[in-house]
């Protein structure tokens, strides 16, 4: 039986290639799509992290122009996933991203953004207990982009205001928290109990503890839970040294991405296929089930249609 593409919502880079690069060439952005296909997966949102304004601009600029000149470039990136700049600057929630760039959302500077990118960013992460939130969430859901909670310590009164605007996802649920949080009153609490939300949970088993994911699995309705890689360079590569944006990570036998000197993670190096497989480990799932979740499930919720892949 044909099985359709595997889909992917956050790629920050793959097979020992980092989106993040100002100059990314068409030679590497081409070797990663291969890559991808390679591992089922045909068609995925391309992250870009948090960066100046100028910087961000000219990176989608130079991957709109590569997507241009190229078709198989066009089908594979079916659109942009923008995490950040308007994530929490606090330590711990700003997890790799340099808090320095951040800051309140603005619609002008997300306009500049979008030009830039020929009006293809889909997805947008942002903590929106920033100021002017729920209003710039309302004007770009109705523009047609999903907005999702993340790197956040929103106050219930944010999330509901954010919900109310039109935020549908929280973005790798589980991370960009600090390591130690109330017990009880914290963000990861209060984005479960949202059922408005949609979980992206990152199922690589080091991100989140196996029986961590069954409980967020579990703690969702049905078709409000999804997963994602937050796959970066050292996805389908060998161990080594490895750059996400601004940071050089030395990704061992382990296959653990760390900030250097630090216990924190800055992506992962987990392959789609085997978020799959996991999946069925993990959580039990059917074959057929876990698949879904990483696929015509996920890419539904995204409006995305999925090509089977050949044979």
């Amino acid at each position: 039986m044909a099985l359709h593409s595997l889909f992917d919502v956050q790629i920050n880079g793959f097979a020992g290639i980092d989106f993040q690069q100002p100059h990314l060439s068409h030679a590497d952005l081409r070797h990663a799509v291969a890559a991808l296909a390679a591992h089922q997966t045909l068609r995925f949102f391309l992250t870009l992290i948090t960066d100046s304004l100028p910087a961000l601009a000219a990176k989608l600029e130079n991957l709109e122009r590569l997507r241009r000149a190229d078709p198989t470039l066009r089908d594979a990136l079916c659109g942009y996933h923008l995490e950040g700049p308007w994530l929490s600057p606090s330590p711990g929630f700003c997890g790799a991203h340099p808090p320095h760039h951040m800051g309140p959302p603005s619609l002008a500077d997300f306009a500049t953004l979008q030009r830039a990118a020929g009006g293809h960013i889909r997805l947008l992460t942002l903590a929106p207990e920033w100021p002017g939130s729920p209003a710039f969430i309302q004007a770009l859901t109705q523009s047609g982009v999903h907005l999702s909670i993340g790197h956040s310590n929103a106050s219930p009164a944010d999330l509901d205001a954010a919900i109310a605007a039109g935020a549908r996802f929280c973005t790798h649920l589980g991370n960009g928290v600090p390591e130690q949080l109330h017990r009880h009153h914290n963000i990861l609490q209060n984005l479960l109990a949202r059922d408005e939300l949609t979980a992206l949970l990152i199922p690589d088993g080091i991100h989140l503890p196996p029986s961590t994911l069954q409980n967020y699995f579990r703690a969702k309705p049905p078709g409000r839970a999804f997963f994602t890689t937050d796959a970066m360079a050292a996805a389908a590569a060998p161990p080594g040294a490895y750059s996400l944006g601004p940071h050089t990570l030395t990704v061992g036998s382990d296959r653990i991405v760390r900030l250097p000197h630090s216990p924190l993670f800055a992506g992962s190096s987990l392959t789609p296929p085997e978020a799959v497989a996991n999946l069925t480990r993990f959580l039990h799932l059917t074959p057929d089930h876990a698949r879904s979740l990483c696929s015509t499930a996920l890419a539904a919720a995204f409006h995305i249609s999925l090509p089977l892949l050949p044979p």
